[in-house]
């Protein structure tokens, strides 16, 4: 089963709800995704495998949509002719670190090893645990009244969990998260600072919010700084942008972090994703799979690796393909009842038509 050619594509996807505004001041207006397609043989069989990764923006997360690019003729080089099983040893052999580069090829090849075994993936990653996993959506950071609105629409639309954005000035925070509590009170809320808070800052704003019910998500910028936090939050904590390696996981458990966010790209793609899945889960924590960006090829691989997760530790995930006006794929289930289902079909289980990229900025191979 080896790599005969490599293509990739480049795909801008503006966001179908206006900017998203993060802490700090960081606004994005879509996702810049690099699309891989692996064509594999195995004697007379040949199959294709596609994967997706987008960073949000420059200022999210250490990535950025040119330096992936920049990646992917050394990886397409390295990949082709080489064993589709050994794609994840082959990628870190060849490029130290950045995780993010990787992503998308990596996907590809379980895409390609799902649809030569004639299985979903979800199948290969431990077997689907109940119908489907919950959506959430994100609230960006706005006046109390604008934020209110958003909470509503999603509402109406059937999101029933909301990620409201704080992590700048802890009394304006508070007054856009009494806004959407007012708004759905019936919402289960995460209230995710993206690390845009000092500890002091984070403190203010605990202490202010004593009488609400949410979950507190990454607060501070740096894994030190939520772990010192961690006693003084009485209430649930998850980590996001801390959770890069093995290390980062363990040493949260050991602090009494309660839930991780395992986001695709920033780990290095579907292989390692798993790997801090399960280990998570056997810590005990919760946990959420989903990742920095995409449309329907990343959301497809989420829904995998999100149903396969243990429904008792299953938090949430997200639908990129609904955040975006773009699609780059078909084939994934109904979103009704704010339920992320996966495909049922091979491998990510949807189709992918390469007529509605651009021509590839990346073709080698047979």
């Amino acid at each position: 089963m080896r790599i005969t050619r490599v293509t990739c594509y480049r795909q801008y996807q503006p966001f179908a709800d206006g900017p998203y505004v993060l802490s700090g001041g960081r606004v994005d207006h879509g996702f810049d995704s690099l699309v891989v397609r692996l064509v594999v043989r195995d004697g007379s069989r040949v199959v294709e495998g596609w994967g997706e990764m987008s960073p949000l923006g420059v200022m999210y997360d250490p990535a950025f949509a040119e330096g992936a690019r920049a990646a992917a003729p050394l990886l397409t080089t390295a990949l082709l002719g080489s064993p589709v099983a050994s794609v994840a040893r082959t990628l870190d052999d060849t490029l130290k670190g950045h995780p993010y580069a990787k992503s998308a090829f990596d996907m590809a090849a379980w895409d390609a090893v799902g649809r030569l075994a004639d299985l979903p993936l979800h199948e290969l990653f431990g077997g689907a645990d109940g119908e489907g996993t919950t959506l959430y959506r994100s609230i960006g950071r706005a006046s109390p009244e604008v934020m209110a609105a958003i909470a509503l629409d999603y509402r109406e639309r059937g999101y029933r969990r909301l990620q409201v954005k704080v992590g700048g000035d802890p009394s304006a925070d508070l007054a856009g998260l009494r806004a959407v509590v007012a708004a759905v009170p019936d919402a289960q809320l995460y209230c995710d600072a993206n690390g845009g808070w000092s500890t002091g800052d984070a403190r203010r704003f605990l202490a202010a919010t004593t009488d609400l019910t949410y979950v507190l998500e990454q607060p501070c910028a740096t894994l030190r700084e939520c772990l010192l936090l961690r006693p003084h939050a009485a209430r649930p904590m998850v980590l996001d942008e801390s959770i890069v390696t093995m290390a980062d996981l363990l040493q949260a458990a050991d602090a009494g972090v309660d839930g991780i966010t395992v986001k695709i790209a920033r780990v290095g793609g579907v292989t390692a994703t798993r790997l801090i899945r399960d280990t998570a889960v056997a810590l005990g924590m919760q946990v959420t799979v989903e990742d920095t960006g995409g449309a329907d090829i990343d959301t497809a691989a989420m829904a995998h690796l999100s149903i396969s997760t243990p429904a008792a530790q299953r938090a949430h995930t997200v639908d990129f393909h609904h955040w975006v006006t773009v699609r780059n794929g078909t084939g994934l289930p109904s979103t009704d009842g704010g339920l992320l289902r996966p495909p049922t079909g091979p491998g990510l289980g949807i189709d992918v038509d390469p007529t509605v990229f651009d021509p590839p900025i990346i073709d080698e191979g047979e």
